[in-house]
């Protein structure tokens, strides 16, 4: 069996669903020792975690003491940090409706829980002189859309951030990067309180006529599955990347127009 990351420690944030679930199943499948943050487990979670390779951290990264705890789990040792936790409220109401709370909060969790994460784990890297870091951004990011703006701000910032520390950090054997997806199969769109649940609701249409719509602007028809945008982020973090960094690579199915 293929083990590329055989004997290195990743850290993954966000890691019980969607995108950061399959994060942590390709890392461990990939023979790393998986370390799992996010406030709740999921039956997923807890089976990866019975195979050996994963540890499960209770941990919710809105506070900001909980970037420690999760590292502190890595005990000494972080070859890759993933940088997945985020929250896409859509924001029917227009900009008006988008209070200096709402702001506060899409702005921590997209934002400055990637910043905390990496403020933890990065000494450890510096001590050994190499890691990957890999941060879950978006297509909004350059692709901003008034029905996420705050969303849409936060996963900007997040991407200019990656960039800045990259330039930094890159003469000491680190590399950082960012994969933007587009639309992707997860609950943030298709939940019961997701994405096109929230929108349907307020244009009279099914959350399946907005998927659909959502889709059609898309070259290839249809989101992203999360297992695709985890093997982009394997790439980033094995030795076939080693001389990528500040780079944000997109999967997105051909939807941000190109000129």
């Amino acid at each position: 069996m293929d083990a590329p990351l055989h004997g290195r420690t990743a850290v993954v944030t966000g890691a019980s669903k969607g995108i950061g679930l399959a994060v942590v199943t390709a890392l461990a499948q990939a023979g790393a020792t998986v370390i799992a943050g996010s406030r709740s487990s999921t039956p997923e979670l807890d089976a990866l975690v019975k195979e050996g390779q994963v540890t499960w951290v209770p941990v919710d990264l809105a506070e900001p003491a909980a970037a420690g705890r999760l590292v502190e789990a890595a005990r000494g040792r972080i070859d890759v940090l993933v940088n997945n936790v985020g929250t896409a409220p859509a924001r029917t109401g227009g900009f008006l409706s988008v209070t200096d709370t709402d702001w506060q909060h899409v702005l921590d969790l997209n934002l400055l829980t990637a910043v905390r994460v990496t403020r933890a784990a990065l000494p450890v890297m510096l001590a050994a002189g190499q890691g990957s870091i890999v941060t879950v951004a978006s297509v909004n990011a350059t692709l901003p859309d008034p029905l996420v703006i705050d969303y849409s701000a936060g996963k900007a910032a997040l991407v200019a951030f990656s960039k800045a520390l990259s330039k930094e950090v890159g003469p000491k054997g680190i590399r950082v990067n960012t994969v933007s997806p587009g639309p992707v199969q997860t609950d943030l769109w298709l939940a019961q309180d997701g994405v096109a649940a929230t929108v349907s609701a307020a244009a009279g249409m099914t959350a399946d006529d907005v998927v659909a719509q959502a889709a059609g602007s898309i070259s290839t028809g249809r989101f992203s599955r999360p297992g695709e945008v985890a093997e982009l982020v394997l790439f980033l973090a094995g030795d076939s990347a080693r001389n990528i960094t500040g780079s944000d690579m997109i999967i997105d199915g051909g939807l941000i127009p190109t000129w």
